[in-house]
């Protein structure tokens, strides 16, 4: 640790993550990924060898009116330089322009929707998550693939009734209308943000006999979802491909998690194990909360290392400069060597698809046969995001 006499000014660092409520269990890992990250930096005396940071962490509460109001109140009272978040994909657009207004540095880590990066442009957000596009793609790739082999002809779509929600769905429709263009989409099934009960959505999709069902719902939410369903024995009677299941759930469900499944997720630990910065993370994380990191405590984690290199970059802690610095920029994270496209901000970093299935180095199923997509093959044509922003 530096002494007080060569360090610097502290560099005070915000959260903005749903502590509580439905986004409660992907952010608890969120929150603790930054924690250690934050510890391993400031026992080499902080960004630049002499900023040691401070954390100053919010609710959000996953309400976009709550997120705003702490924003503010981590910039304007406790001065920080950057926000590191946010759950709600409502919540980080809501963010967005705060940050622009105030110079704060915005990074999302965890919300995907396209629209953070794709219109309304904020040159102080950077995205480290495959966006709400990418992943849409990623999954309508192999969903095409899996249609063809084995005839479908009907399927129904079930998302979560906000902005996160809404954005994948729409990608998904509209990518499977390019890629495979005699599926035909019977119906689409909207529940709350925060749903617990889905017995009425599980009887009525049964009831409509999809060939197959994609769906696009998280958190709590998808946990409630997912156990519901398989009690109706939906997984055996309706094939379920794509569908986000991220390492929370394959560790938080893994009695219950129906094996041969194929899942979507974002950030899996154990697809990039030869990185050396990864194989650190996951003993780290181990040693220190006795658990496995999930896809949010690695995109978290990557959030507080990519701010530090545009920091060195920079060679100082001012917004300004770290922004520019971050422009373009190729970073070292867990995921290996991933760089920023300049028109949106967003990191270029895969999605990945695979079968749950048990395997003898875990407690808990992994992803076997396990594809990844990576961000140049499934990220928004850039001519694309010029036309969106034109409108």
């Amino acid at each position: 640790i530096v002494s007080m006499a060569q360090a610097a000014e502290p560099y005070h660092l915000g959260v903005n993550l749903a502590i509580t409520g439905t986004g409660a269990l992907y952010c608890k890992d969120g929150v603790d990924a930054i924690k250690l990250a934050v510890k391993e930096i400031n026992a080499q005396g902080g960004f630049l060898g002499k900023h040691p940071i401070e954390l100053f962490i919010r609710d959000t509460h996953t309400k976009p009116d709550i997120a705003v109001r702490e924003a503010k109140d981590l910039i304007l009272r406790d001065k920080v330089r950057a926000i590191l978040g946010t759950y709600s994909s409502a919540c980080a657009v809501a963010i967005k322009p705060v940050a622009q207004e105030y110079k704060v540095l915005h990074i999302p880590a965890i919300s995907n929707s396209e629209n953070i990066t794709k219109v309304n442009f904020s040159p102080y957000t950077y995205q480290v998550v495959p966006n709400s596009y990418m992943q849409a793609k990623a999954v309508v790739v192999g969903v095409a693939e899996l249609a063809k082999k084995k005839g479908w002809k009907n399927y129904i779509t079930i998302a979560s009734d906000y902005e996160w929600g809404r954005s994948t769905q729409n990608n998904t429709v509209a990518l499977l209308k390019q890629l495979a263009p005699d599926l035909k989409l019977q119906k689409e099934f909207w529940p709350r943000l925060g749903e617990t009960q889905f017995t009425s959505y599980i009887t009525a999709i049964m009831g409509q006999k999809p060939d197959f069902v994609i769906g696009s719902v998280a958190s709590k939410d998808n946990a409630a979802w997912i156990k519901q369903a398989k009690a109706y024995g939906f997984f055996e009677k309706i094939p379920y491909p794509g569908s986000l299941i991220s390492v929370s759930e394959l560790i938080t469900q893994s009695k219950s998690l129906t094996r041969g499944l194929v899942g979507l997720c974002r950030a899996p630990f154990f697809a990039h194990l030869d990185v050396p910065m990864m194989a650190n993370f996951v003993k780290n994380f181990n040693a220190t909360y006795g658990r496995y990191p999930s896809d949010w405590a690695v995109m978290e984690y990557d959030a507080v290392y990519v701010l530090k290199q545009g920091i060195e970059k920079a060679g100082s802690i001012d917004t300004d400069k770290v922004k520019d610095a971050l422009k373009g920029a190729t970073v070292d994270t867990t995921r290996g060597q991933l760089s920023f496209r300049k028109i949106d901000n967003q990191l270029n970093c895969s999605s990945y698809i695979g079968v749950v299935a048990d395997d003898p180095k875990y407690p808990f199923p992994i992803y076997h046969d396990l594809v990844e997509i990576k961000g140049p093959d499934s990220w928004r044509p850039e001519e694309e995001i010029v036309s969106a922003r034109s409108k």
